[in-house]
């Protein structure tokens, strides 16, 4: 992995105040006021169908709140902000299955001189650890790998805000912990500001700098906790640590008292 990739952001800030989103007679999230804080990593929790999709929508200019307001580096989110990048859950539909690996990341940078574009995309590519697979196309990779095709397109465009949404849900488990681990590998080299949305709990603490817990729908925040674990981490030191086994407690409790089941990690 190089070491070219500079930090791109240490100001960023996202602020959500009363944000409330109806579909018709159906109130999907109720009042969620929250902050992400510049250069860390945040994660947005909650059960199944509590609106976290949604919320990310909002954040991300991509939808309007009902009710409440979201701020980036101070300004309305009245559409997408300059800055901000997102990876999808669902990177088959992600990426262009007719392009390759290279083109795929590029395709954001067209706007850029080729020399600089090239330049970009290259160290994207070195930096989810895909160099030597540019010439190849999405259908002949893994899941894991056209995920990390996806990261490498949203850190190419030098992102301040990096949304993700569920991204390692579709895949397996030995996969997701390796992703996991280069998200935070990523973040602590570029230092920019990181949202995570999962049901995942040990997910939700093994990531972030602090967690925001939702209730279920209409959901509200049910509690904002402060992650105190050291960095770096790893899943063996870290999901051992009596801290990490306290908050992850902590987690599943609150959304156990959500009123529906959530996923603990054990199954």
């Amino acid at each position: 992995m190089t070491e070219t990739l500079e930090i791109v952001n240490t100001k960023a800030e996202l602020v959500l105040d009363g944000v409330s989103k109806s579909y018709g007679a159906n109130l999907a999230v109720r009042s969620i006021s929250a902050e992400v804080p510049a250069g860390k990593v945040s994660v947005i929790v909650g059960p199944s169908g509590c609106g976290k999709s949604t919320l990310l929508r909002i954040i991300s200019g991509l939808d309007t709140p009902t009710e409440g307001s979201v701020t980036f580096e101070g300004s309305p989110v009245t559409g997408v902000p300059e800055g901000l990048a997102m990876v999808f859950q669902d990177y088959s539909r992600s990426l262009f299955p007719w392009m390759r690996v290279a083109k795929n990341v590029a395709f954001p940078l067209r706007h850029l001189k080729p020399a600089e574009r090239a330049e970009r995309v290259q160290e994207a590519i070195d930096a989810v650890g895909l160099a030597g697979k540019e010439h190849l196309y999405p259908w002949e990779m893994s899941g894991g790998m056209q995920q990390r095709v996806a990261i490498a397109r949203a850190l190419a465009s030098h992102p301040k805000l990096l949304l993700m949404d569920e991204p390692y849900a579709s895949v397996d488990a030995q996969t997701r912990a390796d992703l996991e681990d280069l998200l935070l590998a990523i973040q602590a080299r570029l230092g920019i500001t990181v949202l995570v949305v999962t049901h995942d709990i040990d997910e939700s603490v093994y990531l972030a700098d602090h967690v925001i817990v939702l209730s279920a729908p209409p959901s509200v925040v049910a509690e904002t906790i402060e992650v105190d674990l050291p960095r770096p981490r790893d899943h063996v030191t870290t999901k051992t640590d009596p801290r990490f086994v306290e908050i992850r407690g902590h987690v599943t409790r609150l959304l156990r008292g959500a009123g529906r089941p959530a996923d603990d990690g054990t199954h």
